[in-house]
């Protein structure tokens, strides 16, 4: 029953709606993982880039993509359409989307070393502009496509086991694909042109999957779709000033920058650790059994967390993580099953490094709230994601730039001593002080249990009192 053309009651979510919702975040994932295992290899044992050549390649991507992500912020919120703000922004640059990331897996025939870093800096920032483009517009889409506390919590649910399942899939296909086709250039070739298939294919099932709800909810509301409020926003200078003047903050941004430069260092020397060290033809097979397993352990890690706290799960599973890569260190070459076997228990530390530090962050929101008066979450998750994204981009270039300086042989099968001494090098001693650091930061934490409790009972009685 409607009121002059208007739902009397708000749209509900539908089970194919949320599903639809949390397709859009599969080729995040996926695209996001296959880059993060396998780009740094190609670009040297297949492309044929110097491994120095290849990190820049990577950097300069990566610190375009810390800059794109604002602009694009900006631009998306200041849209007006008859479509809404954000779908625009996803259906146009989609198929750009699948098309770019395709264009980064393509070996162009140049034998130059410039023509081929030019060809893929060119090729790494479009994909970046249009990974932007789909998945920051994407991502607000959990706030305006609903107001309702649990559906919010539903979507959110779907978006990251959807990203999982996407980063662990190709994975699986990358095993697959490296026994069933021999040459490596068209292993690759294959992983991106299924890879950017899969992520066209997922966000215009987002779109046509969401956008019937949205459009129902903006009727509801009695509002049109192009009717977009734009709110005046602090400066980015203003930003970084309520940023780094909460100190709590900067303790979640160091564990967790230490803790993802380890998985990242990591997981960009697995390839070359298993193919030259370990003597395997498959890194794959490595790279899944870390990933994959670190899902079901995140529902560990839930568990534990309630009985041993965050800060107890968190040194818990550094704990062990730091014994994973000193055993790696010293693993001898052909030892693969116990290589498969450390790789399993690495996945809980992996586990804890995604829970631990976006568990904490909401806490500090709650600390800046009470302290302020204003509820920010936005700008702490955006420069969060923002430092990230610079620290991965260095952690990338000190690997390229470690194994440039001990002589690594682009396209070569073996490699000298001191190659392979520095493969060794980061594949244990590296990430072990980066863990050791993150677990040094969560000792000091100032947060606790205690004082998070104390800071949610201010924070209701003041709500109380301007009821």
């Amino acid at each position: 029953m409607e009121t002059s053309g208007k739902p009397l009651h708000p749209p509900k979510l539908t089970w194919s709606t949320k599903l639809a919702y949390g397709a859009g975040d599969m080729g995040a994932g996926l695209t996001s993982n296959l880059l993060a295992f396998s780009f740094l290899i190609f670009l040297t044992n297949v492309a044929g880039l110097e491994p120095l050549t290849a990190g820049t390649v990577l950097l300069i991507g990566k610190i375009w993509d810390a800059v794109n992500d604002p602009l694009v912020g900006i631009l998306s919120d200041r849209t007006r359409t008859r479509w809404g703000r954000r779908y625009p922004w996803i259906a146009l640059t989609t198929i750009p989307f699948g098309l770019t990331f395709y264009l980064n897996w393509i070996v162009p025939g140049f034998t130059s070393q410039t023509a081929l870093f030019c060809y893929y800096v060119i090729a790494s920032i479009l994909f970046q502009v249009f990974f932007t483009t789909t998945n920051l517009p994407y991502s607000t889409l959990t706030a305006e496509i609903t107001e309702d506390y649990d559906e919010r919590t539903e979507l959110t649910s779907f978006r990251l086991s959807f990203s999982l399942i996407g980063a662990v899939s190709v994975l699986a296909m990358g095993l697959v694909v490296s026994n069933l086709v021999a040459n490596p250039e068209q292993q690759y070739r294959v992983l991106g042109l299924i890879g950017g298939g899969i992520s066209i294919a997922t966000l215009c099932w987002c779109v046509l999957g969401t956008f019937p709800h949205y459009k129902n909810r903006a009727a509801y509301r009695g509002q049109s779709l192009d009717d977009t409020e734009i709110e005046d926003s602090d400066s980015f200078f203003q930003q970084l000033k309520i940023v780094f003047s909460n100190r709590p903050f900067l303790f979640v941004v160091g564990i967790y920058l230490f803790s993802w430069l380890a998985l990242q260092i990591t997981a960009t020397i697995i390839p070359f650790y298993v193919t030259f060290w370990m003597g395997a033809n498959d890194y794959f097979l490595a790279a899944l059994l870390v990933q994959g397993t670190a899902i079901p352990m995140m529902a560990l890690c839930n568990v534990l967390s309630k009985r041993v706290g965050k800060k107890g799960l968190y040194f818990l599973g550094s704990g062990i993580w730091i014994l994973v890569q000193i055993a790696l260190f010293f693993l001898q070459a052909g030892q693969l099953g116990i290589l498969y076997g450390l790789c399993l228990v690495a996945s809980f530390g992996v586990a804890t490094a995604y829970v631990v530090p976006w568990s904490i962050l909401p806490d500090v929101i709650e600390l800046d709230e009470l302290n302020t008066g204003q509820r920010r979450e936005g700008i702490f998750y955006a420069f969060m994601t923002l430092l990230q994204k610079m620290g991965l981009a260095v952690g990338i270039f000190l690997v390229s730039l470690a194994l440039q300086t001990s002589g690594f042989i682009a396209e070569a099968a073996t490699q000298p001593e001191s190659a392979l001494l520095a493969i060794r090098f980061f594949m244990g001693p590296v990430p072990l002080i980066l863990l050791i650091f993150g677990m040094v930061l969560a000792y000091f934490y100032p947060i606790t249990k205690a004082t998070h409790a104390e800071t949610l009972l201010k924070l209701a009685e003041r709500r109380q009192q301007t009821q």
